[in-house]
């Protein structure tokens, strides 16, 4: 069955925000590459780019990974107010989606505070601190559980 996986760009703390979200989900890194490992003299790159982030993979869970990349400023700046997707994870209890909520969500803006939502999940909205957006969900009729 096919798998989706975010992939997320940024404008040069890819390595910052990647070492953020470990620290809040755990793991180990799938790869790290950066522009110098990939170096092309068709394709000159600047030299204050080359240790900047070509590819990074954060396995989470069993069967999910979150990707991503600096922007090489050759490709433009991106205006990290206008992104307007969200990452959504499902959590397995609620004690995860109020820890990965609180980790994430540290220095931030929170949208919507984690809550017993009116359609029965627990669910909260934030945009994190590198201008991205999250959403945490347990809903425990999902997980095989009853609510606590």
């Amino acid at each position: 069955m096919a798998q989706i996986n975010p992939y997320i760009h940024f404008n040069g703390n890819a390595e910052e925000a990647f070492n953020f979200y470990k620290s809040v989900f755990g793991g180990e890194f799938a790869m790290v590459s950066r522009f110098k490992d990939m170096a092309n003299p068709d394709y000159p790159l600047p030299e204050d780019e080359a240790d900047k982030i070509m590819h990074i993979a954060l396995p989470i869970g069993k069967h999910n990974v979150l990707m991503g990349s600096d922007t090489p400023s050759s490709m433009g700046k991106h205006n990290e107010n206008e992104n307007r997707s969200k990452i959504s994870i499902s959590a397995e209890s609620k004690e995860e989606a109020d820890r990965l909520f609180t980790g994430l969500s540290a220095g931030g803006h929170i949208e919507m505070p984690i809550q017993d939502s009116p359609w029965g999940s627990y669910f909260g909205m934030f945009r994190d601190k590198y201008g991205f957006e999250w959403m945490v969900d347990f809903d425990a009729k999902y997980n095989g559980q009853t609510e606590k």
